[in-house]
């Protein structure tokens, strides 16, 4: 553990002098009612955005400003005054919510704030719009309490990353200027358990998304009439899936796995010493345990640091009450693969087009749509930045952080290191089991206030390298 300048004490002292001030400043914030998805709510969403900005401003921020995009505005501001041998720092979080349905599960409503047990319930407590605001307490301390930060500073706010990735990702591409920076911190996350252990997420399973159609008939046709002349849509669409995939859940699209960068030993011993409990697993799922999966990596390794194939959805033919006997003149499906590093996204949505094309049968028509798609991302274990968030995070919760990839994606994470050579840490707060996406979302006090203290001491760390450090230069 380093030693903490008189900065951090002062900052710190700043955070336990003005708790009850900050908290109702979260009751603001969080009764906003940002949801992005809602088209009814788009004034509200920039209503959001708005505060953020004005509250940068306020706390000593500079040039912060909205820029409107495709669908909600992105909030930018900068504090540059460490000097130009301080590293620079770009923050990430993004302030729009999850739709709130069903509202009648609510135990009060989700843009009301309630506090229980020491925790905080409200849509966005967790996801990100608590951890957004523990980064402007944070500099807050930093610039009010001790006088400046040690680090320069670059924030960037979104109000899309519950909705759509794209105007970040444009946004990226347009305005370079406005995000130069020697490392990224991104708080999005969350903690390793509800017992205040903090993690810090490496890396981030990228996506590609399609959607299938395989046309047969001009129309749905009678199957006592036809039956046994006509190639079924619907059969041969499911054929086809279920051929993407081995017994072991490995995908049989040639050339998927070419890219594939295996675990490291380090990282298999990092997997190794997080705690997981597969039976308490599958029954927090209602199922009787795991698939079979990948032979040679444990459950755990699987959920994020393999690459998967899964059938999201599946219509065509007759779905109502009793029998309709038909072939039907078509079947789709959603399909998306998670991808790992070094898997490139646009090469594995071309591989996919191409293989259904081959095993398609010219019985049928068959259309392939690629939806989206996202990189991969990641940040070595002992990069500068992981070993000083490490150290940040332990002098704030007393424990030695662990270290995971999460299977999800996050969009702007692979933008930034595709775009601008940036690499990201993911230092989150928020409890594994908050609800986020589901209704009473919910986040401890003492993570929030855990969170701000380990921010104030990560800036404090980051400002002991150079920029060359922090960049890998």
């Amino acid at each position: 553990m380093t030693t903490m300048t008189k900065g951090v004490d002062a900052a710190l002292a700043y955070l336990r002098d003005h708790a009850d001030e900050h908290l109702k400043g979260l009751d603001d914030f969080l009764g906003l009612e940002s949801v992005s998805a809602d088209p009814q709510r788009k004034g509200e969403v920039r209503r959001t955005a708005q505060w953020v900005a004005d509250e940068l401003t306020r706390i000593g921020a500079e040039h912060a400003q909205l820029t409107d995009t495709s669908s909600h505005p992105i909030v930018t501001a900068d504090w540059l005054h460490a000097g130009p041998d301080a590293p620079t720092v770009l923050v990430y979080c993004h302030y729009d919510v999850q739709p709130t349905d069903p509202l009648d599960e609510w135990v009060r409503p989700p843009f009301e704030p309630r506090y229980e047990d020491d925790i905080v319930y409200a849509r966005g407590a967790g996801d990100d719009k608590g951890q957004l605001f523990m980064h402007l307490k944070a500099v807050e301390a930093w610039l009010r309490g001790a006088g400046g930060a040690p680090v320069n500073l670059r924030f960037f706010f979104e109000g899309d990353e519950e909705h759509e990735s794209e105007p970040a990702e444009q946004f990226i591409a347009t305005h370079p200027e406005l995000l130069q920076a020697d490392i990224c911190i991104v708080s999005d996350s969350d903690m390793q358990d509800d017992d205040g252990t903090p993690a810090i997420c490496y890396g981030l399973r990228g996506i590609a998304y399609w959607e299938v159609k395989v046309s047969g008939p001009f129309q749905d046709v009678h199957s006592g009439q036809y039956g046994g002349g006509v190639d079924n849509p619907a059969n041969v669409l499911v054929r086809m899936l279920a051929s993407l995939t081995d017994a072991d859940g490995r995908v049989t699209v040639p050339g998927f796995y070419d890219r594939v960068r295996e675990l490291s030993d380090e990282e298999r011993r990092a997997y190794a010493e997080l705690p997981f409990d597969e039976a308490d697993w599958a029954e927090r799922l209602g199922v009787s345990g795991p698939m079979a999966g990948e032979k040679g990596y444990t459950l755990n390794e699987r959920l994020s640091a393999r690459p998967t194939l899964d059938v999201n959805g599946l219509w065509g033919g007759y779905s109502g009450e009793g029998s309709k006997t038909i072939i039907p003149a078509f079947a789709a499906a959603k399909l998306s693969t998670r991808l790992v590093p070094d898997q490139d996204h646009r090469e594995i949505e071309q591989s996919m087009i191409e293989h259904l094309q081959r095993i398609a049968p010219d019985t049928v028509r068959l259309e392939v749509k690629v939806i989206h798609g996202g990189q991969p991302a990641i940040t070595p274990i002992d990069h500068p930045a992981v070993r000083l968030a490490a150290r940040a995070l332990e002098g704030a919760f007393g424990k030695a952080p662990l270290y995971h990839r999460s299977g999800g994606s996050i969009p702007v994470v692979a933008a930034l290191e595709s775009g601008l050579g940036l690499k990201s840490v993911m230092v989150g707060f928020a409890s594994p089991n908050g609800n986020f996406h589901a209704p009473n979302e919910w986040m401890p006090l003492a993570n929030y206030r855990g969170g701000m203290d380990a921010i104030v001491r990560l800036w404090d760390e980051l400002g002991s390298s150079s920029s060359a450090e922090l960049a890998g230069s």
